[in-house]
């Protein structure tokens, strides 16, 4: 792809060699037609006459030596000492006596660059994803505060002594599944987080898959007891295998864990809500907006729904 100000595609620089070589246009001609410099159709000219159509491509502009670039002694330090303080560029600067850019080069050449994707006892990149749609899917439960009617403290602010500022409200328990490959989601709002009811939850999950053409293999949970000693839940995962993640390990539930942050940011707390009600009614077209239409930087910028074999 060429860059977002060359006046020239691969096909524009074929166009040009034609008319220099095949209908016998000066260069200087072809070049000003084309809106470029003499020079630079010499250039295309050239590789084309070695390369053929081959050097007409775009190449990288990194250059073939870079005798300044960090050493891999350095840059091993570098990992080493964010693997073992969990800190940032600036910090990690300082302690190695480096400019805090080229030390945030290097964590994000080793895909270092998040903490959150680093293993907080071992330091290890935290990076996998299942092969295909429903080999995996995660499973989790977010506990979300109901707005009072009129609205809560994000409109009316924080004052003490406003009417109902103390009153409690209770909790929607947004059940959440994810499939792995794809992160396609399904979320449902429930009063509580009850075997029977993550059961139910885990029913619609897989009737919804299924209508994707997905069929679910695995499904995996955190060690709580509405998953683990729930006979209703056992009973809804029939046949499919029921992972569990490692006790204190959240991170392992990942994909589900990071949803449920997108989740708040860009639908629960986008905005102040009038009511309750008035936000759950939009949880479902942010929902759909989120499998159909939201680029994913995991995904290459696109959406979840790309990842269906159908799609693809």
């Amino acid at each position: 792809m060429a860059h977002g100000k060359a006046k020239l595609t691969p096909a524009g620089r074929l166009l040009l060699v034609e008319r220099i070589e095949q209908q016998g246009w000066p260069p200087a001609h072809a070049a000003a037609m084309a809106g470029v410099s003499r020079a630079t159709a010499y250039k295309w000219l050239t590789r084309w006459r070695s390369e053929g159509v081959a050097g007409l491509r775009d190449r990288s502009s990194r250059p073939l030596s870079m005798p300044t670039r960090t050493s891999p002694e350095r840059e091993a330090a570098i990992v080493d000492l964010r693997r073992s303080m969990r800190r940032g560029p600036h910090l990690l600067a300082g302690r190695l006596d480096m400019a805090p850019s080229t030390v945030h080069a290097v964590l994000a050449r080793h895909g270092l660059s998040r903490l959150s994707r680093m293993d907080r006892v071992t330091g290890d990149i935290i990076r996998y994803e299942r092969e295909h749609p429903g080999e995996l899917i995660h499973v989790d439960v977010k506990k979300l505060g109901r707005i009072p009617d009129g609205g809560g403290w994000r409109v009316h602010g924080r004052e003490i002594g406003r009417p109902g500022h103390k009153r409690k409200n209770g909790y929607d328990y947004l059940h959440v599944a994810v499939d792995d490959h794809t992160r396609i989601a399904f979320v449902q709002a429930h009063a509580d987080e009850k075997g029977p009811t993550c059961a139910a939850f885990l029913s619609d999950a897989l009737a919804f898959f299924a209508e994707l053409g997905i069929q679910v293999e695995r499904v995996m949970t955190d060690n709580a007891k509405n998953y683990v000693l729930s006979r209703d839940f056992q009973a809804a995962l029939g046949d499919r295998a029921h992972k569990r993640i490692r006790p204190y390990r959240p991170q392992t539930n990942g994909k589900v864990e990071r949803f449920n942050r997108t989740l708040l940011d860009e639908w629960a707390y986008v905005r102040a809500y009038d009511t309750n009600t008035e936000r759950l009614e939009t949880l479902q077209p942010w929902v759909n907006d989120y499998n159909w239409q939201r680029a994913h930087s995991s995904l290459g910028n696109r959406p979840p729904v790309s990842r269906l074999p159908s799609t693809t």
